[in-house]
C-alpha cells in the first residue's frame, strides 16, 4: 500500500480511467516531449494552460495498453500508438489548436549549456565588449576566438558559432558561456505531433496560413493540368486551355480565308483595315472663359513694357548715329 491508501493495481486502473476519459472528452491532443524539464517547471505549464488543457504524463507502455485496450470501441486511436515513444505526454484540448500551442511556447525558460548536454540549436558568441579581464585571454585564444584589449578588458572582434545544434556542449564550451553569462538554450514541451479528429499531423502543418494553402492548391492545380494537357486526357482543369486552343485554330483560319464568325469579325476587321482603327490625337481644349479673360488683362501690360524698346530700336535703325539735317 502506498501513502494515498491505494494498491499499485488500484493506482493503474485509476490512470488508465483518467487516460480514457480524457481521450473520449477532447478531440485534440498535442503530443509533446517533456526533456530537460523539472517538476517546478511542469507545475508552472499545468497552470499557464489551465482552464484551456489538460497536461497528462505516464509511462509509455500505460498508455499504450490503455489505448489498445479500448480500440474496439474507438479505432481512430490506434493511429496514436507509433507517436507514444520517448519522454512523451498529452496535452488534451478542445480549444483553438495555435493558441494552444502558444500558449505551451511561452512556457518555455532559458537555461545555461551544461556540458555533455546536446545543443537544440547554434549557439553564438557575439562580437562585441565583455567583461572578461585579460587574464582570460589565453582562454579565449584555446577556443580559437579572435580578441583584443579594450579599456581594460576582452573585446571579442567577431561573432562566432561556438556549438552547433546537435553537437555535444564541451567543459570548456559550457565556462565560456557561463563567464559570458550567456543561456543559449530554452527549455519547455516541444510538441512532437498534433492528433484532431482521427489524424496525425506534423507541427509544421499547423503553422501553415491559409496564403500557404492556396498556393499549394494552385501548384498542384498546375502540375494536374499539365499532366492532363500532355496525355491529352480531358479533366476540369484542362477544359479553358482546350477551349482556348481551339479559339486560336479558328482564328486563325479565319484570318487565312474568308470564313468569319462573330467572334474574329472584330480581330479580322483590325487586320484588313487597321486605319480604320487607328486612335486619334485629341484636340487641345480651349482654355476656360476666366483664363482667356486673364490673358487680355496681361497683353496691354505687356505692351506698354515693350513700346520704349520699339522707339529706340527704330531711332537707332533711323538715322544710323548720324544727323543728316545737321
Amino acid at each position: 500500500m502506498s501513502a494515498t491508501g491505494k494498491s499499485k493495481k488500484e493506482k493503474k486502473s485509476d490512470y488508465f480511467d483518467k487516460l480514457i476519459g480524457l481521450l473520449e472528452q477532447y478531440n485534440k491532443i498535442l503530443l509533446v516531449s517533456c526533456d530537460n524539464i523539472g517538476s517546478n517547471h511542469m507545475q508552472k505549464i499545468r497552470i499557464s494552460i489551465r482552464g484551456k488543457a489538460v497536461l497528462l504524463m505516464g509511462k509509455n507502455t500505460m498508455m499504450r495498453r490503455a489505448i489498445r485496450q479500448n480500440l474496439n470501441r474507438n479505432p481512430q486511436w490506434e493511429v496514436l500508438l507509433p507517436h507514444i515513444k520517448g519522454n512523451i505526454g498529452f496535452v488534451f484540448t478542445n480549444f483553438d489548436l495555435v493558441e494552444t500551442k502558444n500558449l505551451l511556447l511561452g512556457s518555455r525558460v532559458p537555461a545555461v549549456a551544461k556540458a555533455n548536454a546536446v545543443a537544440p540549436d547554434d549557439v553564438v558568441v557575439p562580437k562585441g565588449p565583455t567583461t572578461l579581464e585579460p587574464t582570460k585571454t589565453s582562454f579565449l585564444q584555446a577556443l580559437n576566438i579572435a580578441t583584443k584589449i579594450n579599456r581594460g578588458t576582452i573585446e571579442i572582434l567577431n561573432d562566432l558559432v561556438l556549438i552547433k545544434k546537435g553537437d555535444k556542449v564541451g567543459s570548456s564550451e559550457a565556462a565560456l558561456l557561463q563567464m559570458l553569462d550567456i543561456k543559449p538554450f530554452s527549455y519547455g514541451l516541444i510538441i512532437t505531433q498534433i492528433y484532431d479528429g482521427g489524424a496525425v499531423y506534423g507541427l509544421e502543418v499547423l503553422d501553415m496560413t491559409d496564403a500557404d494553402i492556396l498556393g499549394r492548391f494552385m501548384a498542384g492545380l498546375g502540375r494536374l493540368t499539365a499532366l492532363s494537357l500532355g496525355a491529352h486526357f480531358p479533366t476540369v482543369t484542362t477544359f479553358p486551355h482546350v477551349v482556348l486552343n481551339a479559339y486560336k485554330n479558328l482564328l486563325a483560319v479565319a484570318l487565312g480565308t474568308d470564313y468569319v464568325f462573330e467572334q474574329a469579325s472584330k480581330l479580322k476587321s483590325m487586320v484588313e483595315n487597321p486605319d480604320a482603327f487607328k486612335v486619334v490625337a485629341p484636340v487641345q481644349a480651349a482654355p476656360p472663359p476666366a483664363a482667356a479673360a486673364a490673358d487680355k488683362k496681361e497683353e496691354p501690360k505687356k505692351k506698354e513694357k515693350e513700346k520704349p524698346v520699339e522707339k529706340e530700336e527704330s531711332e537707332e535703325s533711323g538715322d544710323m548715329g548720324f544727323d543728316l539735317f545737321g
